[in-house]
């Protein structure tokens, strides 16, 4: 049987997609395609999300509650009326970091196996 998500207990592991729109969104409120641009230069151009996976993952975010839209604009004058902006909920922050562990966890026993070389 699938768990169902609510605005209080988000799904966890996240899809890389998700993972990677809130932590473009952790630093401040951003729209659609500054999302995609972030996402890009945070993954090195590794993680390319196009206009369909951005979008239905912001509207699934949306309705689980981990993002919402902000009815900001930063300069009405200088920006296009038809974006959209959003920005991480108080449930966004805690899956972010709960899930920003996890992986720090997981990064830590590949270090342990010697999956990974440590840099420093």
């Amino acid at each position: 049987m699938e768990a169902t998500r609510t605005r209080s207990q988000p799904q966890v592991p996240l899809t890389p997609a998700v993972f990677n729109i809130l932590l473009a969104l952790s630093d401040g409120e951003k729209h659609g395609y500054a999302i995609m641009l972030e996402v890009e230069e945070n993954t090195q151009g590794e993680v390319k999300m196009g206009p369909g996976t951005l979008y239905g993952s912001i509207k699934r975010m949306l309705e689980t509650g981990l993002i919402e839209e902000s009815g900001e604009r930063p300069d009405p004058e200088m920006d296009d009326q038809r974006r959209r902006y959003y920005r991480l909920t108080g449930i966004g922050n805690k899956a972010l970091k709960t899930e920003a562990d996890r992986l720090a966890r997981q990064v830590s026993i590949a270090h342990l196996k010697q999956v990974l070389e440590f840099t420093g």
